[in-house]
């Protein structure tokens, strides 16, 4: 009887860890653990919260809320408590804004394209236009940075000849000897524009500049 009692007594212990292991782990529907951010990552087609949905897509709030104010991102509604629920569909919209971002298109051409998309247009051939001009604006400017790698190449080799024959502690006058060694610019269709100043603008306008 002794052992049978202790025997129940140990069953009885580990079943109630159990239950308040369970309970510890999942506080219920009348707990105030807000646990919606873990389920709004298990199932994607659950309301977004603005804090898992940037989480969630890699990018801040603030960043939403500009995509919010051009348009790329529709407003959301909001909670009694004033908080923003996006629906399911906003992480693939900023997912796929983050992905044009990043082949080079500018927030400015994404609003055009993405009002087209949903008004129920398909401006397709608009975006492989874009692309096209992105191509050539990106070979121009390889063919501009390889003049000036080859450029500056031939002056690191005459600026090193120079160095093997003054004394260390000698100037070389080695940035003097860039003097008329400055590569010819070709003149853009603006007239006279060179590539310098064409090139700074190629690279904003285009979206492979710095943001």
């Amino acid at each position: 009887m002794i052992v049978l009692g202790l025997a129940f007594l140990a069953q009885y212990r580990f079943l109630s860890f159990g239950a308040w292991r369970q309970n510890l782990l999942d506080p219920g529907i009348d707990s105030r653990v807000d646990t919606c951010g873990v389920n709004a990552i298990e199932n994607p087609r659950r309301a977004f919260r603005a804090g898992i949905l940037s989480h969630a897509a890699g990018v801040s709030t603030d960043t939403l809320r500009h995509y919010e104010r051009l348009g790329i991102l529709k407003k959301p509604p909001r909670t009694q408590s004033g908080y923003r629920v996006y629906p399911p569909e906003s992480l693939d919209r900023v997912l796929l804004i983050r992905n044009a971002l990043a082949s080079g298109f500018t927030l400015k051409e994404l609003a055009t394209i993405l009002r087209v998309r949903d008004e129920g247009g398909a401006p397709c051939r608009k975006v492989a236009a874009l692309a096209h001009e992105k191509v050539d604006q990106l070979s121009a400017q390889i063919a501009q940075l390889t003049r000036l790698r080859d450029s500056l190449k031939c002056t690191v080799e005459e600026w090193d000849r120079r160095l093997e024959k003054v004394l260390p502690h000698d100037r070389a006058n080695l940035l003097e000897s860039l003097s008329g060694r400055v590569p010819q610019q070709p003149t853009g269709s603006h007239g006279g524009e060179d590539e310098n100043t064409g090139a700074g603008r190629v690279s904003r306008d285009s979206g492979f500049g710095l943001r």
